[in-house]
């Protein structure tokens, strides 16, 4: 594939909010060569940035990073979103320290979400940039980048920042998050569904209801899912039995195992270590 060409470059901290519908179709995808941060103030909408897929709402940031390609999809109806452009020449030495990972922060794609309770000052932080972007006159460019910086200092604080989120899991629900995060780190232990309920503290059957509604599939099912992810990685790259494989992945019977890995990926555990 052709390498992306990005929009033009910038000369400064820009601002632009817009009400989007269901019939608002991108061009394609796209990126830039500055940094990005797309906030959500009301409604949703679906967010593709390269492999990854999220499905972002009210109070919702997410930032792109320069050069990465993305497309944004209004699938769920009106969404009104803002978009800030800026250079990382823009960032204060300070602020960037306050951020998670600090200067390797705007290197990365990050979700974070704003607490209900401070919607209202991002918004009208969000409002002031946009509105001085129309004004543009000789001390505009100074005061977008100091309202930058305010705006991201209170992030900061008061965001809730979803670094590396689980493979395959597209939502920003941060209870979801966490029993997909629980099911990645214990995947090798005798987890069940009960267990990782209780690890984010919701019963069983709440958890279930509330997880496959989100990501479309069962937490039993994300279970097994990410077991047999990381079997067929190590049936790969290592040449230990198939039964010592399932038994270091969470499987306590090989059957079992060998019958899940036929489902998923088609064909034995032994025919795919062949095969590849």
């Amino acid at each position: 594939m052709p390498a992306p060409v990005p929009t033009r470059a910038i000369d400064g901290v820009h601002a632009e909010t817009k009400l989007r519908d269901q019939h608002f179709v991108m061009k394609g995808h796209h990126c830039h060569t500055c940094c990005e941060l797309f906030y959500v103030e009301s409604g949703d909408c679906r967010f593709l940035i390269d492999e990854h897929i999220f499905d972002l709402r009210a109070g919702d940031f997410i930032l792109v990073p320069p050069m990465a390609l993305h497309y944004t999809r209004y699938v769920f109806g009106p969404c009104r979103r803002t978009v800030v452009l800026f250079r990382e020449e823009d960032l204060l030495e300070e602020v960037r320290s306050c951020m998670p990972k600090s200067a390797r922060f705007f290197s990365e794609t990050a979700v974070f979400q704003v607490p209900e309770a401070y919607r209202g000052q991002v918004s009208a932080s969000l409002k002031e940039m946009a509105g001085e972007e129309k004004i543009r006159d000789s001390r505009s460019a100074l005061i977008l980048k100091m309202k930058l910086q305010s705006l991201l200092l209170l992030c900061s604080r008061i965001c809730n920042f979803l670094l590396e989120p689980p493979a395959d899991i597209h939502t920003t629900d941060p209870q979801i998050q966490r029993a997909a995060h629980y099911i990645c780190r214990y995947y090798m232990d005798p987890l069940t569904s009960a267990d990782v309920a209780q690890a984010v503290g919701f019963s069983p059957n709440y958890l279930s209801r509330k997880f496959r509604g989100a990501t479309g599939i069962g937490l039993h099912e994300y279970i097994v899912f990410v077991r047999l992810q990381h079997a067929a990685q190590e049936l790969l790259s290592t040449s230990d039995s198939i039964t010592t494989i399932a038994l270091r992945c969470g499987f306590s019977d090989s059957n079992y195992f060998k019958d899940s890995f036929k489902k998923k990926y088609g064909i034995t555990p032994r025919s795919y270590r062949k095969r590849s």
